[in-house]
């Protein structure tokens, strides 16, 4: 028997994103943001709202980056969520993250979360409060790599788990994409 739960935002697995953006003063900022998913090939929406100094920097700027939050930083990755730069410019200061300009596009990377997506904006509307931007460049630290591709397990990002509130790791692998399906046919 199932149990009914009603219109509830429960989705699994939720990515922890941290969106990265510059403040009219040049000063790195970021936010974790849950509500964001890959729009189409080269697109990521994520659902922000109005009143985060974020959504000012990134319609400011026309830029941001979204990184991978991982295990190694969930403290780091809870605290940017919790903390308003409305009230604490600093705040990735205080976390103990530090930034290195994109190549790519007007925002910062954070050197302590191993990949990110470095995007220009598309848009953003006020109403639905959806950005979406567009991924000009894809960048992993090399230690997250093996055989030149992004490996899950080092990279062991995290999700967040809307129903408990926790922060967990993705699993193990359990099946071949676009492969394990053909044994039906």
């Amino acid at each position: 028997m199932r149990k009914n739960f009603g219109a509830k935002p429960y989705l699994y697995p939720m990515p922890v994103l941290i969106i990265g953006s510059y403040d009219e003063n040049n000063t790195p900022n970021a936010m974790n943001a849950a509500w964001g998913c890959i729009a189409d090939m080269n697109r990521i929406g994520i659902y922000i709202t109005n009143n985060h100094k974020t959504t000012a920097n990134i319609l400011a700027r026309k830029a941001f980056t979204v990184s991978i939050a991982d295990a190694a930083h969930v403290t780091e990755a809870d605290y940017v969520g919790i903390v308003s730069a409305n009230d604490i410019p600093d705040k990735l200061t205080k976390a103990g993250l530090h930034t290195t300009k994109s190549e790519f596009v007007d925002a910062p990377l954070i050197n302590e979360f191993p990949m990110a997506l470095e995007c220009k904006l598309i848009s953003f509307d006020e109403d639905s409060e959806l950005l979406v931007g567009e991924i000009v460049n894809v960048c992993a630290d090399e230690s997250i790599l093996t055989d030149g591709k992004i490996d899950p397990q080092k990279l062991n990002p995290i999700t967040y788990d809307p129903v408990n509130h926790d922060y967990l790791t993705l699993g193990v692998k359990v099946g071949n994409a676009f492969e394990d399906g053909k044994k039906l046919k």
